[in-house]
C-alpha cells in the first residue's frame, strides 16, 4: 500500500525526515553543486578523511586552527610530504570550513588576525624549527625567493639562526 505523499515518505531526505545529513554527503553535494571535478573531490575526499582521523574520528566543527596546523605540521614532519602536497591537504580543508561548515578558517580562531596561508606558514615553520630542520630546507618547503625571508622565523626560537642545525649537525 502507498503511502499518499506523507512526510515520512523519503526517510532519506534530510528536510523531510528531520535529520541532519552526515558529513561526506555534504561535502560531495558542495563539490557537485560547484561543478568540481570527480577527482578532485576524491582528492579533497580523502584528506578531509584523514584529518577527521588523525584527531580521533572528531567532527570539523568542534576543530579550528589549532587541529588543522598540528595535521598539516604532522604530514611535513613526520611523514615527509612536500609543500605541494601539503598546500593540497590545507586547500581540501579551507574547502571543508569555507563551504560544509560555513566558516572562515581565520575566523575559527580568538582573535586571529594573520591571513590563513600566512599564519599556516608562520607555524608550520616555527614547528620545524623547533624540530631542528635547517633554513635551507624550510626555504625550499616554503617556496621563499629568497632564503633571508625564511630567517625571520628564527626569531621565534630567541636564539638566532646559528641554533639552527644543518643536515651534517644530526650525524
Amino acid at each position: 500500500m502507498k503511502n499518499s505523499g506523507s512526510a515520512n515518505e523519503h526517510p532519506a531526505d534530510a528536510s523531510k525526515s528531520g535529520h541532519k545529513p552526515k558529513l561526506p554527503g555534504c561535502l560531495r553535494e558542495s563539490f557537485r553543486s560547484r561543478h568540481y571535478s570527480r577527482r578532485t573531490e576524491q582528492t579533497y575526499c580523502h584528506w578531509v578523511r584523514r584529518f577527521i582521523f588523525f584527531h580521533k574520528v572528531c567532527h570539523p566543527a568542534e576543530m579550528a586552527e589549532p587541529e588543522i596546523n598540528a595535521f598539516l605540521t604532522h604530514l611535513a614532519v613526520k611523514e615527509k610530504v612536500n609543500a605541494s602536497t601539503q598546500n593540497q591537504a590545507l586547500s581540501a580543508l579551507l574547502f571543508l570550513y569555507r563551504h560544509v561548515t560555513g566558516r572562515e578558517v581565520g575566523d575559527l580562531g580568538k582573535g586571529s588576525i594573520i591571513p590563513t596561508r600566512q599564519f599556516f606558514s608562520y607555524s608550520f615553520a616555527t614547528h620545524l624549527l623547533e624540530a631542528g630542520y635547517d633554513i635551507r630546507t624550510i626555504h625550499e618547503l616554503l617556496g621563499h625567493k629568497d632564503v633571508s625571508t625564511t630567517v625571520i622565523y628564527t626569531h621565534v626560537l630567541n636564539k638566532g639562526c646559528h641554533s639552527v642545525r644543518g643536515h651534517v649537525d644530526r650525524f
